[in-house]
C-alpha cells in the first residue's frame, strides 16, 4: 500500500505537539527497497522541533530477516540511552492511527554522516583526533547495555558468520580465489571464545553522527543489533571500506587502533586483543565482498534493474585488495 508520507506526517504532528501543530518541510532523506528516513519538523505551541522519521516501506519477517523490527529498534535505543550511550532521542513509536505502517520518530541531532566529510572536511580538523577513542567509549556502553527482552535479537559468532557466508558465496557460482583463501584461513584461526554482549552490528563511519565542536554526537541505524562477540563491532569500523579515502587510519578513516581499544577499556570494556579485532575486520572485509558480489550478480542476472548494485557489486575487487593485504600482515 502507498503511503502519503507528507500527509500523514500533518496528522501525526497534531498528536504529537496539539491541534495547533502542524508539520513542514517534510524530506525524504535516503531509502532503499524496505527502508525510508524522512526528516520534518513540527511548528507547535512549544515552537519547532526537528524530526527524523524512520519507517518500513514493506513487509517485515523476523523469521527470514537480518534486521529487527522498528519496534525493536525503538527500545535498543531507549536502552543504550538509559546507559549513557548516544542514540538519537526516541520521540514516538507509530501505531496503526498515525498510518505510516512500522516506523518511529527520533529528534534530530545536528552534525555530518558523511563519512568523506567527516574525513577530509577541515571543520572537523579539531575533534577527529577524538573519533577513534570516542568510539570505543560508546561501544563498551552499547555492549555493557542488558538486551531488551521484547527485541528477540538473534545471536552469532564467527563460526557461524563463516559458514553463512560461505553458504551464500557458493550458492553464486562465483570462483574468486582471494575469496577461496580467505574463507579458508579464517576457517583456521578462529578466536576462542568469550561471553556474547549486545552488539550494534553495523557501527561504522557513516552511521555517526558528528559534532565539529564535539565529535561524536549520535550512533544511528540500529536495525542490525545482535548478539555476539565485542570484536565484531570493532573490527567492522575498521574495514578498509569505511575509511573513505583514508586508509592510513584504520579507525573509519580518522584514528588508530590503539585510540580505539583504549577507549573501550577505560569505559569499563573487557580489554580486546588487537590480534582477535583483526580477525574481525578481516571477516568483515570478507562479508562485505561477499556482499558486494550479490548486489553484482542480483543485477547481471536480471533480478533487479538498480544502478545501484552493479555500482556496489564492483567494490568486490577493493575488498579483495583488501583481504591481501590483512592475510600479508597476518592476523
Amino acid at each position: 500500500m502507498t503511503v502519503d508520507v507528507p500527509a500523514a506526517l500533518s496528522k501525526l504532528a497534531v498528536r504529537l505537539a496539539g491541534t495547533r501543530a502542524r508539520a513542514v518541510d517534510a524530506q525524504r532523506l535516503s531509502g532503499g527497497a524496505s527502508m525510508e528516513t524522512w526528516a520534518f519538523a513540527v511548528e507547535g505551541p512549544r515552537g519547532r522541533e526537528e524530526l527524523i522519521l524512520r519507517r518500513r516501506a514493506t513487509a517485515f519477517d523476523p523469521e527470514t530477516s537480518r534486521s529487527t523490527s522498528l519496534a525493536a529498534e525503538a527500545a535498543l535505543i531507549a536502552a543504550v540511552r538509559a546507559v549513557g550511550a548516544p542514540g538519537p532521542p526516541l520521540v514516538h513509536l507509530c501505531d496503526a492511527q498515525d498510518g505510516l505502517g512500522e516506523a518511529h520518530v527520533t529528534r534530530r541531532v545536528p552534525g555530518e554522516t558523511l563519512g568523506r566529510r567527516i574525513n577530509s572536511d577541515p571543520k572537523f580538523d579539531g575533534v577527529r583526533p577524538l573519533l577513534a577513542r570516542q568510539c570505543g567509549e560508546v561501544l563498551a556502553k552499547i555492549h555493557a547495555t542488558a538486551p531488551p527482552p521484547a527485541a528477540h535479537l538473534k545471536t552469532a559468532d564467527a563460526g557461524a558468520e563463516i559458514a553463512r557466508y560461505e553458504e551464500i558465496y557458493r550458492a553464486s557460482g562465483a570462483e574468486r580465489p582471494v575469496l577461496e583463501l580467505a574463507f579458508q584461513h579464517l576457517k583456521k584461526h578462529l578466536p576462542p571464545p568469550r561471553p556474547h554482549v549486545l552488539l550494534h552490528g553495523d557501527f561504522r563511519n557513516g552511521n555517526l553522527i558528528i559534532d565539529p565542536e564535539k565529535g561524536l554526537a549520535a550512533v544511528l541505524d540500529w536495525e542490525l543489533c545482535h548478539i555476539g562477540d565485542p570484536a565484531e563491532d570493532m573490527g567492522w569500523i575498521c574495514v578498509n571500506s569505511w575509511r573513505f579515502g583514508r586508509p592510513d587510519r584504520p579507525v573509519g578513516g580518522f584514528g588508530e587502533y590503539a585510540d580505539l581499544l583504549s577507549g573501550y577499556e577505560a569505559a569499563g570494556g573487557d580489554p580486546i586483543p588487537l590480534a582477535r579485532l583483526r580477525f574481525w575486520q578481516t571477516l568483515g572485509s570478507l562479508k562485505w565482498g561477499v556482499m558486494c558480489l550479490t548486489m553484482y550478480m542480483s543485477w547481471a542476472s536480471g533480478g533487479s534493474a538498480s544502478v545501484e548494485r552493479p555500482m556496489i557489486g564492483r567494490r568486490v575487487s577493493e575488498t579483495e585488495i583488501d583481504l591481501i593485504n590483512l592475510l600479508e600482515a597476518g592476523l
